[in-house]
Formats: structure tokens, sequence, C-alpha cells
């Protein structure tokens, strides 16, 4: 497994689990979060560069989420 920040272990647990919900459309969820995170401008500007190169290539890659 990727080595994910605690946080992130915490979620795929819960998740896994039946704790917290199964999100279907993933995808769609990621780049929101990962705009929410670029548009933030009380975040470092590489975090959101970061986010933004992310969600970007999330929303031309040939995946969808239906």
């Amino acid at each position: 497994m990727y080595p994910y920040s605690e946080k992130t272990k915490s979620f795929i647990n819960q998740i896994g689990s039946g704790d917290v919900g199964y999100i279907a459309q993933a995808i769609s969820c990621a780049i929101k979060a990962l705009d929410d995170i670029a548009a933030n401008e009380s975040l470092p500007e590489d975090v959101r560069s970061n986010a933004a190169f992310a969600a970007a290539n999330l929303v031309l890659s040939d995946h969808k989420d239906e």
C-alpha cells in the first residue's frame, strides 16, 4: 500500500469498516476537495498548486464517475 498519511489511513479504515459512508463518485469528490484546497488563499502557494495540478489531471483523465 502507498504510504498514505495517518489521516488518510484513518478514513480508509473507517470507510472499509462501514463506519463512514462510501462515496460512489469518488473522482468527483476528489476533484472537489482538491479544488477547494487550490482555491484556499490562506494555504501556501505550493500546496495550492499541487492540489490544482492533481485536480486538473483528474478532470482530464479518461476515467469517469458513473
